[in-house]
């Protein structure tokens, strides 16, 4: 069975050698059009099955052509112990993306893959196996986005579609992240843990559509960042909340 990463190298071969034979035919291929796997937790601090989901996040995070981002979601506060880093835009992430795929299937520690598939966030076989297919099945099109920022605002730019494939509508959001959170659980089915969170989602904004067309969004820093928010994230994905199109980070998220 392949490993993550010899199926990541096999991708970077074909890649290369797709480039060369489009470059023969008066094609030119970018780079950057190597595609990542976007992994989302959905975790809570009262959630006793979800340590083992957030502990794997920092191999996950550190996979190569991978995205990991947790979110933490507020519906289990009711148990003794308000977590710490939910918010309730999390949540509502969770639940449109259930509805979306039709199943209504909401539960900690899930992840989500590229928006469209998910799987228990502790099992680690169907989680790799999730990203192994996420690599071998792309989505209808990939669009390039970039992050560009200086001291006062992000500049995030959008690339047009394939002149040749209906563009579909989608939204754009921007993801402020802080790398590593500790937390130390006082209460509730976790009571006397201190765990550590990765790749934290701090604050999640929707910031415009696409329709197709290049598209350049400026936003202010201090609008979107958090004071504890030291990277973010871009992502174009389909209406209602669907497959992940595009994305770009600003910033580390893997250390």
């Amino acid at each position: 069975m392949l490993t993550l990463l010899e199926l990541t190298r096999r991708r970077v071969l074909a890649l290369g050698a797709g480039a060369v034979a489009a470059t023969a035919a008066g094609v030119r291929v970018k780079a950057d059009t190597l595609r990542p796997a976007i992994v989302e937790l959905f975790t809570s601090q009262g959630c006793s099955s979800c340590p083992p989901a957030d502990a794997f996040m920092a191999e996950v995070r550190t996979m190569p052509d991978v995205i990991a981002l947790t979110y933490n979601v507020d519906y289990w506060d009711y148990r003794g112990w308000r977590d710490t880093l939910a918010a309730p835009e999390n949540s509502k992430r969770q639940y449109k993306y259930a509805k979306a795929r039709g199943d209504m299937d909401v539960y900690t520690p899930q992840m989500i893959i590229d928006g469209a598939s998910h799987v228990v966030g502790s099992q680690k076989t169907a989680v790799i196996a999730a990203i192994k297919r996420s690599f071998a099945n792309p989505p209808p099109m990939w669009i390039p986005v970039s992050i560009f920022a200086n001291d006062a605002e992000f500049q995030i730019t959008v690339d047009q579609a394939p002149l040749d494939v209906p563009a579909p509508t989608a939204s754009l959001w921007f993801v402020s992240v802080a790398p590593h959170i500790p937390v130390e659980i006082e209460k509730g089915e976790n009571a006397g843990q201190k765990i550590d969170y990765l790749n934290v989602v701090r604050k999640l904004v929707p910031v415009g559509m696409w329709h197709g067309e290049r598209t350049t969004l400026a936003l202010p820093k201090d609008s979107v960042m958090t004071e504890d928010s030291t990277s973010c994230v871009a992502l174009l994905q389909m209406k209602p909340l669907g497959r992940i199109l595009g994305c770009a980070v600003w910033g580390r998220l893997s250390s």
